[in-house]
Order: structure tokens, then C-alpha cells, then sequence
């Protein structure tokens, strides 16, 4: 049981991990987005692409294991259409998360070289925004959901 309960809170920590960082960076980087200034937005994507590799990174890599161990040690088949769900969103946050980290780099690059030249954000930086506007809510549904089911395990 002692196994059980050190899987559970190393899954619980880094789902909280995970969705907190993720919610909490995207939002930092949304209100800069809103000011319009390149230094405030470079800055902020700067600390943004940073939490995403000390944070979500890690978590990212170790929910999976703990999410298996887990579910072995309990005794629930990986085959429930709760973990079935729940590994499928997981890849199809995935799927939008990586691309995202990438338009991050690239959107604190842009910003920064605006704001050293003291020019405007650029049609690139705003077409990069909507990409990463776009796949940051499938990311957010996606883990809300899991969520849900981890706690739910609908039959």
C-alpha cells in the first residue's frame, strides 16, 4: 500500500505541476502579449520557455510512468476506456504542447530583436501568436479532461 501511495502523490504532484505551470505560464505570457511591448514580451516568453523546460518538461516525461505504475499497482487494466481516454488526450496535448515551446522560442527571439531595434512587433510575431493562441486551447481542454477522468474513472 506504502508503493501505491508514493505513486499516487508522485502522479497527483506532477498532473498539479504540469496544469499549474502550464496555466499559470500561458496566462504571464498572455497579459505581456497584451501590452504590446516588446521588451515586457520578450522578457516574459524568456521566463515562459524556462519554466517549460525546468517544469513541464520534467512532468511531462515522468506522468506517463507514474500514470502506468499507478494503474498497475491498483489493479486497473491500462485497457479501461478511462486510461485509453486518458493516454489519447495526454498525446493530443502533446502534440499541441511541442510545437508551442518552439513558437515560444521563436516569438522571444522576435520580441527581443524588436526591442533592441526599438521597432514594432512584426506580422511574424503576430501570425506565431495565433499558432500559439490556437494550440494552447486544445492543450488546456485536453489535460482539464484528464483531470476529470483521473478522478471520475468512468466505467
Amino acid at each position: 500500500m506504502e508503493l501505491y501511495v508514493a505513486l499516487k502523490w508522485a502522479h497527483v504532484m506532477g498532473a498539479a505541476i504540469l496544469f499549474g505551470t502550464g496555466l499559470g505560464t500561458a496566462f504571464h505570457f498572455w497579459m505581456a502579449h497584451r501590452t504590446g511591448d516588446a521588451r515586457t514580451i520578450a522578457a516574459a516568453a524568456r521566463v515562459t520557455v524556462i519554466a517549460d523546460y525546468a517544469f513541464t518538461l520534467p512532468a511531462v516525461v515522468l506522468q506517463p510512468l507514474t500514470g502506468m505504475a499507478l494503474a498497475h499497482a491498483a489493479g486497473y487494466p491500462v485497457t479501461s476506456r478511462w486510461i485509453v481516454a486518458s493516454v489519447l488526450l495526454y498525446l493530443l496535448a502533446g502534440a499541441c504542447w511541442i510545437p508551442v515551446v518552439d513558437i515560444q522560442r521563436r516569438m522571444r527571439d522576435i520580441a527581443q530583436r524588436s526591442a533592441e531595434a526599438g521597432i514594432a512587433l512584426g506580422d511574424d510575431y503576430r501570425r506565431l501568436w495565433r499558432w500559439w493562441f490556437a494550440l494552447g486551447w486544445p492543450a488546456f481542454l485536453a489535460l482539464a479532461i484528464v483531470f476529470w477522468l483521473m478522478i471520475a474513472r468512468p466505467g
